[in-house]
């Protein structure tokens, strides 16, 4: 580690590194190779955070020039609040950041501007396998107790 962790908003001149921190994350999850997502979401994905009618919202971790992590989040409505909530979609660190506190940095990065935006939460899901993950959500958040069910189309 050289120099100062900076989180920011993402830019659109951020997108040759950006891309690679996006596709780690999705390998990840199991979606490379035949369960690769269509390249048109990686576009639409990536254009949403530049249009201001979008809910959808990125943060980039960088030291020395060179994105570490990334982090996806987006406001939707509540029945149970007024306020907006906060969904932190996505959060992915390069193997080398891992330990260095560019995930909790992401995460506090998304809880300030969750709170200069009026929102009441932020919430997350992780797969029950990520281990190493959790014992830092642990520490940074509380877990909620339910379990979620699914249909995909």
């Amino acid at each position: 580690m050289s120099g100062q962790l900076t989180v920011r908003p993402v830019t659109r001149q951020d997108y040759e590194q950006w891309l690679p921190l996006w596709d780690g994350y999705n390998a990840f999850y199991g979606r490379s190779g035949p369960t690769a997502l269509a390249g048109e979401i990686t576009q639409m994905t990536w254009s949403r955070f530049f249009d201001a009618y979008e809910p959808v919202h990125a943060l980039v971790a960088e030291r020395d020039g060179n994105l570490l992590g990334l982090v996806h989040y987006l406001y939707h409505r509540s029945t149970t609040s007024i306020a907006p909530t906060c969904y932190l979609q996505d959060l992915f660190t390069t193997q080398a950041a891992r330990g260095q506190g560019v995930g909790r940095a992401l995460i506090e990065g998304v809880y300030d501007r969750a709170g200069q935006a009026g929102a009441n939460r932020v919430y997350w899901l992780t797969h029950e396998t990520n281990h190493t993950a959790m014992q830092l959500y642990d520490r940074i958040g509380e877990r909620s107790g339910f379990v979620v069910y699914r249909k995909m189309f």
